[in-house]
């Protein structure tokens, strides 16, 4: 037996074995390119639902972008319908109100707009004898909006300056098809969170800008490390001129499949613990905020490296003629820069047949004239 049916026989057997075999050897065959249309589509929808929402009802913004008052007291058993009946009778139809627990201490925090001494006075003595505790112990602190825009200004500096840097680096690590395929990917994960936080309707706070930027660079890493397994698949197997280059692609995705699972896990096994231990059980709501923009983000990216940024590297760079060349070969086709001289090869055997007719026949066969040259 040739070493090549041993090396068959060999690939064989281990595709035979089971799935966490093959995804830890790098031996599935997932077909993620051949799907983009599914993926695109998926993305898109999501994207116009989240989109549309915030066009129409807009993002529900913390105190730190919109500015007004906070009240914070302690409150054993105070309910969210009686602090709101109280503010109502108070004179702020409009407001939010959230329970508290950290440490052990229970708290009803409530948010209204901009309002005079007076008006703080008086909600501040009607939550007091909500919850009744004395009226030192209501905190009243007033928010401008100024603090939240400078936040805003510098996000959206700090997001520019990102897409540059990173258009700028993959181009030079690798190519710059591949740095519009990750631009897209981040801009996606972009997109999706804000339409999950205009759904959700849950407060944009600081808090959320900071994570929502530092999930940008985890998109960006799960990326390169799909381009840079594409780049060392393309440099050997792709050179050879025998598989299409969404193949090369689909393949080296699939080797590092196991790779991005794992990444994504370790990522996001410690957000989890943290929005479920710390806000939901040790009643840190303060970093609610921070662990869900995290979470959204950390799916996000993970989908969007496989299921868009590489379909999109795949559908740039096979419109290159090269690679378009190699696929209408493989398909059966007759590649396209080789046609015009297709056609003037069958030109040149015709008028030779036509010759050789002529000098048989004694020129009894006439001879088709030749185009005229220009």
């Amino acid at each position: 037996m040739s070493s090549l049916d041993t090396q068959s026989m060999s690939v064989a057997g281990e595709t035979n074995q089971g799935l966490w075999y093959r995804l830890y050897n790098g031996l599935t065959d997932f077909q993620f390119i051949s799907r983009w249309k599914v993926w695109f589509t998926a993305s898109a929808v999501v994207i116009a639902i989240g989109l549309l929402t915030m066009l129409t009802a807009g993002l529900n913004l913390g105190i730190d972008f919109t500015g007004g008052t906070v009240w914070q007291v302690p409150a054993k058993s105070a309910s969210v319908v009686e602090a709101r009946e109280v503010m109502a009778r108070a004179g702020i139809s409009e407001s939010k109100i959230q329970i508290l627990e950290s440490g052990g201490q229970r708290y009803l925090r409530v948010q209204g707009p901009d309002s005079s001494p007076s008006q703080q006075a008086k909600v501040s003595n009607a939550l007091a004898s909500l919850s009744k505790s004395p009226a030192n112990q209501v905190s009243v602190s007033k928010v401008g909006a100024s603090w939240g825009d400078d936040v805003t200004r510098k996000a959206w500096i700090a997001l520019i300056w990102f897409f540059a840097a990173i258009t700028i680096y993959i181009s030079i690590r690798f190519e710059f098809k591949m740095a519009i395929a990750a631009t897209v990917a981040v801009a996606h994960d972009v997109l999706v969170t804000v339409g999950v936080y205009a759904l959700s309707r849950l407060p944009v706070s600081p808090a959320t800008v900071i994570a929502f930027l530092t999930i940008l660079g985890y998109s960006l890493y799960d990326t390169v490390v799909v381009f840079d397994k594409v780049k060392d698949n393309v440099n050997t197997v792709g050179g050879q001129g025998k598989t299409r280059y969404s193949d090369v692609v689909n393949n080296s995705m699939n080797q590092v499949l196991m790779r991005s699972i794992n990444t994504s896990l370790v990522a996001i096994l410690p957000i989890l613990s943290l929005l479920v231990l710390g806000a939901g059980i040790m009643g840190a709501t303060a970093l609610a905020d921070f662990g869900f923009a995290l979470f959204i983000g950390l799916l996000t990216g993970a989908y969007s490296s496989i299921f868009i940024a590489s379909p999109v590297l795949a559908l740039l760079k096979e419109r290159e003629p090269q690679w378009k060349a190699i696929a209408e070969r493989l398909s059966g086709k007759v590649p396209s820069q080789l046609k015009a001289g297709a056609n003037n090869v069958s030109s040149q055997t015709v008028v030779a047949e036509t010759d050789a007719t002529h000098a048989l026949t004694g020129g009894s066969v006439p001879r088709p004239r030749k185009p005229a040259k220009r």
